[in-house]
């Protein structure tokens, strides 16, 4: 998900769940768990309009981290 936010800039929960090929359910679990850890950041325009995600500083770098360690661990299988 991090990943998918991260390449869309700001978007949907609709985008995200497609996109991760997620249920609603299980979109809303990671989001909250992403939210509360600081990861991403939800961003409201208007009362109209739906919420947007965007990721943070701190996911940017969780997920840096994360990509380095699965190269790791790609070149050692």
């Amino acid at each position: 998900m991090l990943g998918i936010i991260n390449k869309g800039g700001n978007l949907t929960r609709t985008k995200i769940m497609y996109g991760a090929y997620l249920s609603y359910k299980q979109l809303n679990e990671y989001l909250t768990f992403l939210l509360e850890n600081d990861l991403i950041s939800r961003q409201q325009k208007t009362n109209h309009s739906a919420a947007s995600f965007r990721i943070t500083e701190k996911g940017t770098y969780f997920l840096r981290i994360h990509n380095q360690m699965n190269e790791m661990i790609s070149i050692i299988s």
